[in-house]
């Protein structure tokens, strides 16, 4: 196969010995079968901004670190500079989410390099070596998805230790593997801790998995994975070896906002007066 223009600066890098085929060409990328050496692996080239179906979005890039403050401005006034390094940071969020989910054990595809926006990494594969199918391609029996649905709920918990959220998980993200579902696509991912919209997130990714494998095994829409797996975030008890259950209450009781409100006026009136005993003491 001819080398694609923006694969050439990887063969002469030699990071890439031949274009074996195009994989698939999705929203944001295209993907390349390619072989490095004995290995055979896949080069994703991200498509150019205005040759995306999936656009940037400030509930995504919330919270996202820049290299710098120059960088910083430049994006918030959409110079050509801005728009370059917000492009930038798109992709370069996939590649640190891998690298850094990867090494928390997380079933993604393992990152090999990264040059001028094509992301080099692992080809999963099935039992037959062949590229590994997405996940609603397949049809499953009622057993295979309880196993598969499990093994994603504790992919989800594993990513959010590593605190990341993946941010659009769904049937057409995961790949089926020789053996079990690999998590892919991840340039949206989000930062736990700094976007308000992580919980939201993550309660999405999960109710789209759970739907999905909801059509094979009905009583998994009774469950709430992401409620649960939210609210042992927030009180710190959640481990990447925790035994969920699926169940999850929310409390709908209304706050007493005028409980809160004494609460907060006493230790007001009390730091009031440490102040005032430290400036009689002073004098």
């Amino acid at each position: 196969m001819k080398i694609p223009k923006r694969i050439e600066p990887l063969v002469q890098e030699g990071l890439v010995d031949e274009v074996l085929r195009q994989l698939m060409s999705g929203k944001e990328a295209m993907v390349f079968v390619v072989r490095c050496g004995e290995e055979i692996r896949c080069a994703k080239v991200y498509k150019e901004a205005n040759k995306r179906a999936f656009r940037q979005s400030v509930d995504y890039t919330e919270g996202r670190k820049v290299k710098n403050s120059r960088q910083a401005r430049a994006m918030e006034k959409g110079s050509k500079y801005g728009r370059k390094a917000q492009e930038e940071a798109w992709q370069s969020a996939e590649v640190s989410a891998l690298y850094r989910l990867a090494a928390a054990g997380v079933r993604v595809p393992r990152p090999y390099n990264f040059l001028d926006g094509v992301l080099l990494m692992e080809l999963v594969t099935d039992s037959d070596g062949n590229a590994a199918p997405r996940l609603n391609d397949l049809t499953l029996t009622p057993e295979q998805a309880r196993e598969y649905h499990g093994m994603l709920m504790t992919q989800v918990v594993r990513m959010l230790c590593a605190g990341i959220v993946h941010g659009d998980l769904s049937e057409y993200n995961v790949l089926v593997s020789s053996e079990g579902p690999v998590i892919i696509d991840l340039p949206q991912a989000v930062d736990a801790a700094g976007n308000n919209h992580a919980f939201s997130m993550l309660e999405r990714d999960v109710n789209n998995l759970t739907t999905y494998f909801g059509q094979f095994a009905p009583e998994l829409l009774l469950t709430n994975y992401g409620g649960e797996i939210w609210s042992h975030y927030q009180s710190g008890n959640l481990h990447p070896e925790i035994a969920l259950t699926g169940r999850f209450e929310r409390n709908e009781k209304p706050a007493d906002v005028a409980s809160v409100m004494r609460e907060v006026n006493d230790a007001l009136k009390e730091e009031t007066a440490r102040q005032r005993y430290k400036l009689e003491m002073g004098k």
